[in-house]
């Protein structure tokens, strides 16, 4: 069998058929790594094929700097965290509604902004440059302090600190419309 490095160095050159085959190899894995999380075949299903998905579009810009295996294995853990996250916000949304209204009852509407609400959010940490992704996932979703991110990455404390502003900035002005 080709090395991980081979063939994702084979993908980052736009060969698909490298990609099948990390695809094939790591696809049905990673979904029931997924379904574990969420407990759920359909939402494991789509996080396994958005990481997919991504892999294949940023594949000339994504530098992975642990094994491809691990890259992999990580992405599906914090999506399905993020996933999570949003699902919690979305409960937290529904039930201030609710209190504001006992009478109320959630119209579809309300399910469509929370489910926007959601998209947003991770459209807006999705497109964060790439290290202040990496330094605000470490932070928020693998429950890293900042002096552990910036010993594990080798930077400042200082660096740490100026790219979860910028992370937490642009989710600011990312979701302003939804903040009251």
């Amino acid at each position: 069998m080709i090395s991980e490095k081979l063939l994702y160095s084979r993908v980052k050159k736009g060969d698909i058929k490298s990609f099948e085959v990390i695809f094939k190899e790591y696809y049905e894995k990673l979904v029931e790594y997924a379904f574990i999380h969420l407990k759920d075949i359909d939402n494991a299903e789509e996080v396994v094929q958005d990481l997919f998905y991504q892999l294949w579009n940023k594949r000339e810009k994504l530098e992975i700097s642990t094994s491809l295996k691990s890259y992999l294995f990580r992405s599906v853990h914090n999506n399905c965290l993020l996933r999570i996250q949003h699902e919690m916000i979305k409960h937290k949304y529904e039930d201030y509604i609710r209190s504001k209204d006992s009478h109320y009852s959630p119209e579809p509407i309300d399910y469509l902004k929370a489910g926007e609400l959601d998209e947003k959010i991770e459209q807006t940490i999705e497109s964060l440059p790439e290290r202040t992704k990496s330094i605000f996932k470490m932070n928020r979703f693998d429950g890293l302090k900042y002096q552990e991110i910036a010993e594990k990455l080798s930077i400042s404390i200082k660096t740490v600190e100026a790219n979860m502003g910028k992370a937490l900035k642009a989710l600011r002005i990312s979701l302003k419309e939804y903040i009251n």
